[in-house]
């Protein structure tokens, strides 16, 4: 099994993430996929991590990002879209089925409602339900997300799940495997971790520096 090398942000440590810059960088130095974050600001959808991000201004348009991915520089690269809150669902997949790169992209979130009515407004999407450090939990009300997630993908209520990488050890991928679903680790920015990662066998790893996949 190949794992995927999947860029964060483009190449966050190469250039500002969630930019036409940041996705040139990524797939210069070699991705299988690019992951970045979308969010609703003054009425449009627009690339940014967080609120802060969206209100410093200068974001890349979501309709501006997705032309930029589907020209044939990135014919072979897949997308990983990080829906930040619910509400967005509806135009993100208008805008992906405009831009014909549905089909190449995976949508996640750590709010299970989003995928939820991704699911309802297009039921051919693929969704990964993601998961993150303590904090990031205890915000979602996650009190046994193991149990959860592994339901989730058993029951076709996600397709995969993108885990803080210290949430990973073998028997959370043999679950996973188990129920056929995906793993996907996110965000490892040190050689050793991509490498523990890579023999444990998960599906992709998402790192700032794709640089240290070589």
């Amino acid at each position: 099994m190949v794992c995927q090398r999947i860029g964060h942000g483009g190449a966050s440590a190469l250039a500002r993430a969630n930019t036409l810059a940041s996705f040139d960088a990524a797939l210069d130095v070699g991705v299988d996929m690019v992951e970045f974050d979308v969010r609703a600001w003054d009425g449009e959808l627009v690339l940014a991590h967080t609120i802060l991000h969206a209100r410093r201004g200068g974001n890349v348009r979501l309709q501006d990002a997705l032309a930029h991915l589907a020209g044939r520089r990135f014919s072979d690269v897949e997308l990983n879209v990080d829906v930040k809150h619910v509400g967005c669902e509806r135009a993100l997949i208008d805008h992906l089925r405009r831009a014909t790169l549905l089909e190449r992209t995976l949508i996640s979130s750590q709010v299970p409602d989003v995928l939820d009515r991704v699911r309802a407004l297009e039921p051919r999407a693929r969704v990964g339900i993601s998961v993150g450090g303590r904090l990031a939990r205890w915000s979602q009300r996650w009190r046994d997300w193991r149990t959860v997630a592994l339901a989730g993908i058993q029951g076709g209520r996600w397709d995969a799940l993108m885990a803080q990488h210290r949430l990973i050890d073998g028997g959370l991928l043999h679950d996973v495997n188990d129920r056929g679903g995906r793993l996907y680790a996110w965000t490892v920015n040190e050689r050793a971790g991509i490498a523990r990662l890579q023999a444990l066998g998960v599906h992709g790893i998402t790192t700032a520096d794709p640089r240290l996949f070589a």
